[in-house]
C-alpha cells in the first residue's frame, strides 16, 4: 500500500514537473531561436556596428553627421526652396504653396514630408518675416519637417524664419542671431518671437538663449547645478540669463559652476562651431546641400528647386539644332532675355545637334545655368541627338528628358589642323574641358566622373556605395581614393569601359543619375513637368532674319553703319540734295533695328537719340555756333548708342565693363575714320566730275590744285550769292541789324545780305544795331552800337 502511495506521487510530481517544463522552458527557448535564426540570417549587422563605430571619429573630422539606417523618402515628399531677402507676400505665397502641397502628400502617403528652408542673409520687414514663421509652426503643415539651412552668416529679422523651422543646419563657419542688429527688438516683438518659440517645441532653443539674440543687453550664462535626492545626486547644465540665475540662487539651488557665453552689450550671435560645442540652437552644422541630402536620407532630385512653387508654369521653347556656333549662340541668348522679359519661369531647350564649337557651348550652358539665379526653370529635351557641344548645352539645364533611343554624349574637344583633318585636341585643352564639365555636373547635382568621362575616353567610372547609407553614385577611381573609405568600390560602368567617349542613350542616361526617366514625345513631357495638355507651347526656332541680325551686331557691321550714316550726314550738311540724309537716316535706323532684335536697345535708346538730334539741330539752324545745345546734342547720341549696344547683366559685372571697353573701341575709332574721310572729301571732293560742280570750285582750279575756292565768276553779282572773302574787308566799319541773338555767334543783315558773325565778348539781342569792327578771313567780329 505503501508503495502504490510512493509511486502515485512520485507520477504526480513528474507530471507537474513536465508541465512547467512545457509551459516555461519550450516558450523561452523558442523566443531564443528567432534570434538566433536572425543573427543566422543576417551576418552583416555585427560588421555594420564596427563601420558606424570607425565613421564616428571620421564625422568628428569632417563636422558631418549622418543619419542611419533610415529609408530615403521619396522626390515628391522632399522640396529645397531658397529664401532671398526681401521676405514679401510673393516670397509667403511660394513657401505656402509649396508646404501645403507637401502637406497632402505626406498625409495621403502616411508618412513625413522635408520641406529644406535656404535662409540667404538679407533685409525683410518683421511683419512679412513674423507672418511666414506663424504659418511655418502652424498645425496646418505639421506633417512636414521644416529644415532651415545656413550656408552663410544670417543676421536681422531673417533669423526668425530659422527659430520657426523644427531643425536649424548651419555651416560650421557661418554665424546666426543679432535679431536686431545691435538694437533690442521692441517688447512686444520679443513676445511674438517668443510665442513662435513655444508653439515650435524645439528642444535647441529657449527663451533665455533667444533674448539675447533679440536684446544684445543680455547676458548668456552656462551653468552646473546638482540635482536629485540625497542619495541619488547629479549634475545638469541650463543655459540661463543673469536675472534666472539669481531666481535659481534664491530659490536654493545648488550652483556648482558658473560660465559666461555673452557678456552684456555684446550682439548675440553664434557660430555653427560654438552652438554645436554647446549643444544649443543647431542640430547639425553640415558643408553644402548634397551634404543635407546625406544626412537626411533625400533623393538626389529633392535638390531641384522648382521656380513655379507650385502655381502656373510660364513657359517659353526655345530650339537648339544644327551646328552650335556664334550666329545659334547670340540667338539663344536674345531668346533667354525675351523669356526674362516676358516673366517666364519654365524654358524647354529642345536639342537635336551634332555638337559645334566648345567655347559657343560652354556660353550657352554658363547661360542656361544662370537661370536658376532669377527662378527660371530649365529643361532639356532630346528627341533624337545631343553630342558633343550639344551634350555641354543639356547639362547646363536643371532636368534633362530624352526619348528611350535618343543619344548624348560624345563631348571630347577636337581640333582642325591643316589639310582640314580633325584631331584629339592637346592634354591643356582637355583638362580645362574636364574640369569645366566636373563643375557644371556640381552645379546640377549630377555624378561628375560621368560628365568628365564624356570628354576623356581613358576615364574609369565605377558604380560606389555610400558606406553608411547605402546610397549609389558613381565615381573615378581617384574620387574613390579622396573619399577616405565612405564610399564602396562597384562595379565598371560598362559605357566608359570601351577606351570611346562615354555616350548613352535616354535609358541609360536615367540609370546613370544623369537624366530623368525617358519620355516618348513632347507631349509626355508636358505631363511630366505639370504642363496643362491642351495648352499650346509654340517653338522659337532660328530663321534668317536671326542670322542678318547677327551679322549686323557685330563690331565690323557696327563700325561700317556707324562710318556710314555720319559720313552721309557731313556730306549732306556740305552738298544738300536730301539723298544723302536719307541715306544717313537708314544706316542709324538699321543700328537701332538690329539692336532692338538683339535685345540690347529699347524705346529709351531711340528717344535720346533724337532728343540728341534735335538738339544739334537747334544748334546749326536756331542758335548758331557751338554751345550747350550741341555739346548736349552730340553727347547724347553717344550715350544712346553706347546703351543700345549692350545690356547689362546683373550676374557678371566684369562682363559688363569688357563688353562696354568692345563697344567705346568700335565707337571712337568709327569716329577717327570719320575724321579722316572727312579730310579727303574736303581734299578730293572738288576734282571729282560732276559732284565738283555741286560746290564752289575757282576758274583753272585743275591747273593750279593748290588754289582756295571762290565763287564762280558768273554768280559774282547775283543778289543772292555769298561774299567771297576777299570782299569781307569791304565790311569793315559797316553797320547793320542783328536778324538773331548773337551768344557770341549769330546772324545779322549788311547791305542787304546775311552775314554769320561773332561778337566781340558780350551777347546781342535781336534787333540791335551792330557795327563790322574787324574782319580776318571770313570771321567778322561786331559790336553792338547803343
Amino acid at each position: 500500500m505503501t508503495k502504490i502511495v510512493c509511486s502515485k506521487t512520485v507520477l504526480f510530481w513528474g507530471c507537474v514537473c513536465l508541465l512547467l517544463f512545457a509551459v516555461v522552458v519550450v516558450p523561452l527557448h523558442a523566443q531564443e531561436k528567432p534570434k538566433d535564426e536572425k543573427q543566422k540570417n543576417e551576418p552583416v549587422a555585427e560588421p555594420l556596428k564596427k563601420k558606424s563605430g570607425k565613421n564616428t571619429t571620421d564625422q568628428k573630422k569632417t563636422g558631418k553627421e549622418i543619419v542611419k539606417g533610415k529609408k530615403i523618402l521619396p522626390a515628391e515628399l522632399c522640396q529645397f526652396i531658397t529664401l532671398k531677402s526681401p521676405v514679401d507676400d510673393s516670397v509667403f505665397g511660394q513657401v505656402k504653396n509649396s508646404a501645403l502641397k507637401l502637406q497632402n502628400l505626406a498625409m495621403q502617403s502616411n508618412s513625413k514630408a522635408v520641406l529644406v528652408l535656404e535662409i540667404r542673409p538679407g533685409t525683410s520687414p518683421f511683419h512679412q518675416v513674423h507672418g511666414l514663421a506663424r504659418f511655418l509652426t502652424s498645425a496646418n503643415i505639421s506633417e512636414v519637417n521644416v529644415i532651415a539651412w545656413l550656408p552663410e552668416t544670417v543676421t536681422g529679422n531673417n533669423v526668425i524664419l530659422a527659430l520657426a523651422a523644427n531643425e536649424i543646419v548651419i555651416h560650421p563657419d557661418a554665424e546666426i542671431g543679432d535679431i536686431g542688429r545691435g538694437e533690442a527688438l521692441s517688447q512686444d516683438e520679443q513676445e511674438m518671437v517668443f510665442r513662435l518659440i513655444d508653439k515650435r517645441h524645439n528642444i535647441k532653443l529657449s527663451h533665455s538663449l533667444i533674448l539675447v539674440m533679440m536684446n544684445p543687453k543680455s547676458v548668456l550664462l552656462k551653468i552646473t547645478i546638482q540635482v536629485g535626492k540625497k542619495n541619488n545626486l547629479s549634475n545638469d547644465t541650463k543655459i540661463v540669463t543673469s536675472e534666472e540665475l539669481k531666481r535659481l540662487q534664491e530659490s536654493g539651488m545648488v550652483i556648482l559652476n558658473v560660465q559666461t557665453i555673452k557678456e552684456a552689450g555684446v550682439r548675440g550671435i553664434f557660430s555653427g562651431k560654438g552652438a554645436r560645442a554647446l549643444d544649443i540652437l543647431v542640430s547639425q552644422t553640415l558643408l553644402s546641400r548634397n551634404d543635407i541630402v546625406n544626412a537626411y536620407n533625400l533623393p538626389m532630385e529633392s535638390m531641384k528647386e522648382d521656380p513655379t512653387f507650385g502655381g502656373k508654369a510660364i513657359v517659353k521653347r526655345i530650339r537648339v539644332d544644327d551646328m552650335i556656333e556664334p550666329v545659334l549662340e547670340e540667338f539663344i541668348y536674345r531668346q533667354i532675355n525675351r523669356a526674362i522679359k516676358a516673366n517666364c519661369n519654365v524654358i524647354i531647350f529642345e536639342i537635336d545637334s551634332p555638337g559645334g564649337f566648345v567655347i559657343s557651348s560652354k556660353n550657352i550652358a554658363n547661360a542656361i545655368a544662370d537661370l536658376s539665379e532669377v527662378k527660371i526653370r530649365t529643361i532639356a529635351y532630346v528627341p533624337s541627338q545631343a553630342i558633343s557641344g550639344a551634350a555641354i548645352v543639356a547639362f547646363g539645364c536643371d532636368e534633362i528628358y530624352l526619348h528611350p533611343t535618343a543619344k548624348i554624349g560624345d563631348a571630347g574637344p577636337i581640333e582642325i589642323r591643316e589639310g582640314n583633318m580633325f584631331h584629339r585636341a592637346d592634354e591643356k585643352i582637355l583638362s580645362e574641358l574636364r574640369g569645366y564639365m566636373a563643375e557644371l555636373a556640381e552645379r546640377k547635382n549630377r555624378p561628375p566622373a560621368l560628365l568628365m568621362a564624356m570628354a576623356d575616353r581613358n576615364l574609369k567610372v565605377y558604380h560606389v556605395s555610400h558606406r553608411e547609407t547605402g546610397r549609389t553614385w558613381f565615381m573615378t577611381e581617384e574620387e574613390i581614393h579622396e573619399s577616405n573609405g565612405d564610399w564602396i568600390k562597384g562595379r565598371l560602368v560598362p559605357e566608359s569601359d570601351k577606351n570611346l567617349l562615354l555616350t548613352v542613350n535616354g535609358i541609360g542616361a536615367h540609370d546613370l543619375k544623369l537624366a530623368e526617366p525617358p519620355v516618348q514625345d513632347f507631349q509626355e513631357l508636358k505631363l511630366r513637368i505639370g504642363i496643362p495638355p491642351d495648352e499650346a507651347v509654340p517653338v522659337e526656332a532660328r530663321t534668317w532674319l536671326d542670322t542678318m541680325v547677327f551679322l549686323l551686331n557685330t563690331p565690323m557691321a557696327f563700325a561700317f553703319l556707324l562710318v556710314l550714316g555720319i559720313c552721309s550726314l557731313y556730306v549732306e550738311a556740305h552738298l544738300p540734295s536730301g539723298l544723302f540724309g536719307i541715306l544717313s537716316a537708314v544706316c542709324f535706323g538699321i543700328i537701332f533695328w538690329s539692336r532692338f532684335l538683339g535685345g540690347t536697345a529699347g524705346w529709351l535708346e531711340v528717344v535720346l537719340f533724337l532728343i540728341g538730334l534735335a538738339c544739334i539741330g537747334i544748334e546749326i539752324f536756331v542758335i548758331p555756333g557751338f554751345g550747350v545745345f550741341g555739346i548736349s546734342g552730340i553727347l547724347l547720341m553717344i550715350a544712346s548708342i553706347l546703351m543700345a549696344s549692350q545690356t547689362w547683366n546683373a550676374i557678371d559685372s566684369s562682363q559688363n565693363y569688357v563688353q562696354l571697353s568692345k563697344n567705346l573701341t568700335a565707337l571712337f575709332g568709327s569716329l577717327f575714320t570719320v575724321i579722316v574721310l572727312a579730310i579727303l572729301m574736303n581734299y578730293f571732293l572738288p576734282r571729282i566730275p560732276f559732284l565738283n560742280r555741286m560746290i564752289l570750285v575757282p576758274e583753272g582750279y585743275a591747273d593750279d590744285p593748290g588754289a582756295e575756292p571762290r565763287l564762280k565768276p558768273e554768280l559774282m553779282n547775283s543778289p543772292q550769292s555769298i561774299h567771297s572773302v576777299s570782299e569781307f574787308g569791304q565790311l569793315l566799319g559797316l553797320q547793320g541789324k542783328a536778324i538773331s541773338v548773337l551768344r557770341p555767334a549769330g546772324k545779322v543783315r549788311l547791305n542787304d545780305h546775311l552775314y554769320d558773325v561773332t561778337s566781340n565778348g558780350p551777347f546781342i539781342k535781336e534787333g540791335q544795331t551792330i557795327e563790322v569792327i574787324q574782319v580776318e578771313g571770313n570771321n567778322i567780329v561786331v559790336r553792338e552800337i547803343s
